[in-house]
């Protein structure tokens, strides 16, 4: 067996392993209301899954909260080069961005509702969970540059077109990668549970306020799964892209 399919194993087998804990601790307790079992909500998600309002939901919410990740992904790209080139303008922005990652998104959403619309607030919170993920790691790939690359560079009179192209993309592209990968499962996660706190129409969040609300519980851990599937399948398609990309390289 290679390694990979050993890998894979393990993985299968660790899921088995809390999903057979998780009925355990479900048959134990004896009451779905508190605690439904793994195969009631695998079959309540297939339900789900059945309906238009379900995948309507689905993406509504994924094209409020992509808006705010691509918008994010941008101006974080942008800030980046601006304060790595201005030594004054990071010492300005930095405390900024640090006060956005440390505040919770309770806080941010609370705030937002005061100024926008509800259907604008998940927007808003996955982007500023998002840029500070952006702009640290592309600073960070972009004060990384070897400087004798640079030099050399100088030397040679190399344009400027050429030096971004062969010198600055392929040492910031890492860091890039791995910061998309970061940012689409934190800004989905935080654009759900700004959807929670907000309730606007036509969204993943709404259902999952309403299960609380109404008490369904099996609807509420399917949801949930729902939401940490996309997730999983969003940071997956971001490493194949990638990997794809290093190929053709």
């Amino acid at each position: 067996m290679s390694s990979r399919a050993a890998g894979k194993l393990k993985r299968l087998l660790a899921v088995l392993f809390w999903a057979a804990l998780w009925q355990a601790a479900a048959m134990l307790i004896g009451k779905p209301l508190l605690l439904p079992a793994p195969v009631d909500v695998l079959r309540r998600l297939f339900e789900l899954m059945q309906t238009v309002s379900f995948w309507q939901s689905i993406g509504v919410s994924l094209l409020r909260i992509s808006a705010g990740i691509a918008a994010a992904i941008a101006a974080g790209v942008a800030l980046a080069v601006l304060t790595c080139r201005r030594s004054a303008l990071e010492a300005l922005f930095s405390p900024l961005l640090t006060v956005i990652k440390t505040t919770p998104v309770a806080s941010f959403a609370v705030l937002v509702l005061i100024w926008v619309k509800r259907d604008f607030v998940p927007v808003l919170i996955s982007a500023l969970t998002v840029l500070p993920i952006i702009w640290a790691n592309v600073t960070e790939g972009i004060k990384g540059i070897d400087p004798k690359l640079l030099e050399m560079a100088q030397v040679f009179r190399l344009p400027r077109g050429k030096r971004l192209k062969y010198i600055a993309v392929p040492s910031v592209a890492p860091h890039f990668r791995a910061a998309c990968t970061s940012a689409l499962g934190f800004g989905w996660k935080s654009g759900v549970a700004a959807e929670v706190l907000t309730v606007p129409r036509d969204s993943v969040g709404r259902m999952i306020y309403e299960s609380k609300l109404y008490l369904q519980t099996t609807d509420l851990f399917a949801w949930t799964a729902a939401v940490i599937l996309i997730s999983l399948c969003l940071e997956r398609i971001v490493m194949r892209l990638a990997a794809g990309r290093e190929k053709n390289a």
